[in-house]
Formats: structure tokens, sequence, C-alpha cells
């Protein structure tokens, strides 16, 4: 079940980006970013979705659940990356004794 989840996200997470850079952006010519005419349209109205935008949406609607399921699936499974702390009252081992002698 993991594993399918897992290959799912990475499907959806490059579809996402396939379907995101498919999109013609809004302002897209540089004079626009420095008050060239027509600048009325950044940030007018949105106007009417297109296939692309609800496209979008639903990927990334899809992105955030299978990362919200391999969240609570990878959580269940692993343990903690913290090391626990020693318990009070014990101390760090005594060194050896003799040292080993070096050989010649």
């Amino acid at each position: 079940m993991y594993t399918v989840l897992v290959v799912i996200h990475v499907l959806v997470a490059f579809a996402i980006c396939g379907v995101v850079l498919l999109q013609a952006g809004k302002g897209a010519d540089i004079g626009s970013a420095f008050g060239g005419a027509g600048t009325q349209a950044v940030f007018g109205s949105m106007g009417t979705p297109t296939l692309l935008t609800k496209i979008t949406g639903i990927v990334a609607f899809v992105f955030v659940l299978t990362s919200f399921a391999l969240t609570i699936l990878g959580g269940s499974e692993r343990g903690s990356v913290v090391r626990p702390a020693p318990p009070a009252g014990t101390t760090a081992p005594a060194p050896a004794a003799h040292p080993a002698t070096p050989v010649k």
C-alpha cells in the first residue's frame, strides 16, 4: 500500500509540474512588469477558468491527499530519528585501565 501510494505521489508530482508549465502566465510579457500598456489584466478579473486551470486544481488536490496519506502511513511505520536520552544517574563508561601497546 505504501509503495503504491509513493508511486502515485511521484507521478502526480510530475503531472502537476507539466500542467503548470503548459499554462500561459498572466502578464507574461516583460512590459507589463514595468508599467507597460495592458497592466490592467495583471490584477484584473480571472475570467473563465480554462481546462488546464481545472486540471491543475484537481491534480493539486490529489497531490495534497497523497501527501497527507503518506504522512499518516509513514509515521506509523517508522520509528523516531531522535535518540533517547540516557537514564538519569548513569555515567559514561570508564576508560580502559591499560592502553593497548603499539605493535612494532
